[in-house]
């Protein structure tokens, strides 16, 4: 008996040790034991925990200062009522505490979410105090705690005050009620709807508690291309068990709205916004949703675009459509989010110039609590694009910005592309709108126009693989999204280090060849895919690997071959007065910087095979260079990551190691089928030095991708 208690004994052991594995699952909250160096100071500034207020919000910020806190410095402090000795963590409201609202904070300017961290004497004891004006503020606030502790920085003399700088801060799903998640690559959808609302998965919690060391205070539940079954009773109570695990991190839950739901599920002929019997069909539904789920955010709507229902199909606006919803969730406080990512059945000039061409007549025609939810750039999530000129082009109407956060056009989980740095090339482009300085991030924030009603969301990368995003480094794309969506005029390379730090290691030596390494990864991707202003050369319809050649179907602007039209005279796509024109739809200064940009050069211009660009070579040579040169830099990636072996457990390793791997394989599949394809136009020789594909064009033309991973609707 003896021996088989103490096999259990050891057998319990090993399991827990395996369970304490680094698998990716804590993400950056992984709270491991500080440098000893940085301990001693850590505890004397967290000796004890005051947690003033026992609402759901402060519950979970004492359960997770307590959590890092544990982690950190091997126990958790105390707990206490009131201080008791140097040291105290104090954390909570002016409202939950009247020791806080006696310390005269200065909280009146930073809004419902903002915080402060500040060293205090109390009674005549050292203390900190973590305020904010809303429950929800302090947990944010608790979370900056623990980051500052968990990257480093010093902690004994703070003096911190943060908000965010826009409003609406979204995750949006493009999950399927079968859990299958359109461009997703990270396993099934995390929402078992079949089990809801009976069994709710503990992983809702440690979704909750990520999304909120961010700051994201909502998530869009369902697909953009959504069913009407979303709106059923049984579907909102699903919703609603969500939304109640949620609730005390301060995320609010919104939903895709399919626009034809009065005629799929409410019995109507028609889902005309201006028919009373429909805007009469939506004010109940959302009577309805907000009787169980009262703090719902309201609505997501793609309308009129790859086949949707929506306004256009009765001869309306998308104003009158999205102002039928807004009316219907104003009393409630819900707000409407609607798509300009447009563009209509008939063949297009420019498929790029449709949202302009279609939103900007109807500025100032928006109800208050409308927002429009636009994509960064004029097409679709490309490796690179141009900032899209509806931002800044809108001064009555609100613009939220749409960030792809699964990587649908940059290969996928396996290809290590650090976002940060795509976000923050939009961010900080000048729409010239007010003159120099007028960034898209001012757009976002609301600062160029004076709206109020503000907001970034990011299509999810979240599914149920344990490390939660497909590959390691992808997390970093969730978090850089959630940084910058807090404020967007945020460094990319700093948020990179930051990531760094806290998911793998703080040692300067790993985080500063990291932070390189991923801050160079966008570019890199850029050159071994769509370099020099190409784009749209996926494969068709899985946007996985390269198909510079998709020609025919349905429609045009759904190949590759509309986008690049190259031919024997050249390549590229004439945006300028002589073609389509699409660079009169930003502001002229703007318009002139973008087209002179090397990087938009085939965006903008159709360019003869020899013309010279600026280093020298023709246009032919420079592209076979620079296709040359992202599979080098993934070559070089490898290195810098093997030589980071020392500092990061041998699991974790290996998976990015692996990935890396297929990347530089598939680089080197993007450079070979692009140089073979456009060399039957081109009839140039490669440069020398420069190998020719490994295989004839035939032999890619003929790879086919059946079942690759996130397709479907």
């Amino acid at each position: 008996m003896k021996r088989t208690l103490m096999a259990s004994a050891a057998a319990f052991l090993a399991l827990a040790t395996a369970a304490r594995a680094e698998d990716g699952y804590d993400l950056w909250l992984r709270y491991r034991p500080v440098e000893a160096a940085r301990a001693p100071a850590y505890r004397a500034a967290a000796s004890e925990l005051v947690v003033a207020g026992g609402s759901p919000t402060l519950t979970v910020a004492r359960e997770e200062l307590v959590r890092g806190l544990s982690g950190m410095l091997g126990a958790a402090p105390p707990m206490a009522s009131a201080p008791s000795r140097d040291g105290a963590l104090i954390v909570g409201t002016p409202a939950s505490s009247p020791l806080i609202a006696g310390l005269k904070l200065p909280l009146e300017t930073l809004g419902p979410d903002g915080y402060v961290i500040r060293s205090v004497t109390v009674d005549g004891r050292r203390s900190t105090v973590i305020a904010g004006n809303s429950d929800v503020g302090a947990l944010y606030g608790a979370f900056d705690f623990l980051r500052r502790m968990q990257t480093g920085a010093p902690i004994e003399r703070l003096d911190a005050a943060e908000a965010p700088k826009v409003k609406l801060r979204l995750l949006n799903h493009w999950d399927n009620l079968d859990r299958h998640v359109e461009r997703g690559y990270a396993g099934q959808s995390i929402w078992d709807w079949w089990r809801l609302p009976d069994i709710v998965d503990a992983r809702y919690v440690d979704y909750a508690r990520a999304n909120a060391s961010l700051g994201i205070n909502g998530t869009v539940l369902n697909n953009v291309n959504a069913k009407a079954d979303s709106l059923t009773g049984p579907y909102i109570a699903k919703a609603a068990a969500v939304a109640d695990v949620l609730r005390p991190y301060g995320i609010r839950v919104y939903l895709s709205a399919r626009f034809s739901a009065p005629i799929d599920i409410g019995g109507l002929k028609t889902a005309d916004p201006l028919d009373p019997a429909v805007r009469a069909f939506w004010r109940a539904k959302a009577d309805e949703i907000y009787k169980v789920i009262p703090d719902f955010g309201g609505f997501l709507v793609k309308a009129n675009s790859e086949g949707q229902p929506g306004p256009q199909d009765y001869g309306r606006s998308h104003a009158d459509g999205a102002n039928m919803l807004a009316e219907a969730v104003a009393p409630h406080g819900g707000v409407v989010m609607w798509r300009a990512f447009v563009y209509s059945n008939e063949q297009p000039e420019d498929r790029i110039k449709q949202a302009y061409g279609e939103f900007t007549p109807l500025d100032g025609k928006f109800r208050d609590n409308v927002i429009v939810q636009v994509k960064n750039g004029p097409l679709d999530f490309q490796p690179r694009e141009p900032f899209h000129p509806l931002f800044g082009a809108t001064p009555k109407t609100p613009l939220m910005m749409e960030f792809q956060i699964t990587k649908e056009y940059l290969g996928f989980a396996t290809h290590l592309v650090y976002q940060g740095a795509l976000y923050e090339e939009t961010l900080r482009a000048d729409t010239w709108r007010k003159g120099r300085g007028s960034t898209v991030a001012k757009v976002v924030d609301g600062s160029l126009f004076g709206h109020g009603l503000t907001g970034m969301a990011g299509v999810a990368n979240v599914g149920t693989d344990r490390n939660w995003s497909g590959s390691h480094f992808d997390q970093a794309n969730w978090y850089a999204f959630g940084r910058l969506a807090w404020d967007p005029h945020r460094s990319s390379r700093a948020i990179a280090r930051e990531w760094a730090k806290m998911t793998f290691s703080d040692d300067p030596a790993f985080v500063a060849a990291v932070a390189d390494m991923m801050m160079a990864s966008r570019e890199t991707v850029v050159d071994y895919m769509t370099p020099l202003g190409l784009h749209h050369l996926m494969g068709e319809g899985h946007h996985y690997g390269p198909a510079p050649w998709v020609a025919g179907g349905p429609r045009a602007d759904w190949t590759s071959v509309y986008f690049h039209r190259a031919s024997p005279e050249g390549i590229g796509f004439d945006r300028m007065a002589s073609g389509s024109n699409a660079v009169a739809q930003y502001a002229p200064q703007a318009g002139r910087a973008l087209a002179a940009d090397e990087r938009n050069l085939l965006w903008f211009h159709r360019v003869a095979w020899d013309r010279k660009v600026s280093s020298g070579r023709t246009l032919w040579d420079e592209l076979v260079v620079r296709y040359d040169r992202g599979v080098a830099e993934v070559a070089g990636m490898r290195r810098t990551w093997e030589a980071m072996r020392p500092y990061v457990d041998a699991g974790r390793h290996a998976e990015v190691a692996a990935d890396l791997a297929v990347q530089e394989r598939e680089a080197k599949w993007w450079r070979d089928a692009c140089i073979a394809y456009f060399q039957t136009f081109s009839k140039r020789p490669l440069p020398a030095g420069h190998t020719p594909p490994e295989h004839p064009l035939s032999w890619y033309q003929g790879l086919r991708f059946p079942y690759a991973p996130g397709t479907g609707k």
